[in-house]
């Protein structure tokens, strides 16, 4: 009777801490920190099981033209990555994470440690990913690797801004491809930074 009295009590101390890491990344991967212009930042998933993707991140349905769903690669030699490759990149200090949304979206929200460079913008900004000027436009020898979001699977902007970075001489074997984009990062509830 006593030992029934002891399993009951260490169940009860147990199960708060189960449930604080119920929800995970991996298996074996609660959360991961990463760095940010302005400073460290926690990426983990929302704890609560009962959460749910809402407002403009629900929407399922938008005309197209112009948001017609991508192809999974949006350039031959363009590697095409999920959550997991892009968190180990937001770990490296020598890769370049690019959201490639207009500053509006960028600021409604956005995945911890990205840059924002606007596909409109994207030639304009290839020194930040390792690229440097010469007499013909840009030397992209020594370039980066470099990953891509957007809104999502339907959004055509990071799509425009590889097929621009590739014409411009980027290497396509440096460039990554996260087509879920920030709503498959929501859907899963992971750490978005900026506004909500």
């Amino acid at each position: 009777m006593k030992i029934i009295r002891l399993m009951v009590v260490l169940v009860g101390f147990a199960t708060p801490a189960l449930a604080e890491t119920q929800v995970r990344i991996t298996k074996d991967i609660a959360s991961v920190t990463v760095e940010t212009r302005s400073g460290p930042v926690e990426i983990s998933r929302i704890q609560d099981s009962d959460h749910e993707v809402s407002g403009e991140w629900a929407r399922t349905s938008r005309p197209c033209p112009e948001f017609c769903i991508q192809p999974i690669s949006p350039a031959p030699g363009v590697t095409t990555i999920g959550e997991l490759e892009l968190i180990a990149m937001l770990q490296d200090p020598e890769a370049v994470v690019v959201d490639s949304r207009t500053p509006d979206w960028f600021q409604g929200g956005t995945i911890p440690g990205a840059v924002n460079i606007p596909y409109t913008y994207v030639l304009d900004e290839l020194g930040q990913m390792g690229c440097e000027p010469d007499f013909d436009g840009w030397d992209c020898s020594d370039a980066k690797r470099v990953a891509l979001f957007c809104n999502g699977i339907w959004c055509g902007q990071s799509p425009t801004a590889i097929g621009n970075m590739i014409e411009a001489g980027f290497p396509v074997d440096r460039i990554f491809y996260y087509r879920g984009g920030m709503q498959v990062w929501r859907m899963l509830g992971l750490t978005v930074t900026g506004g909500e």
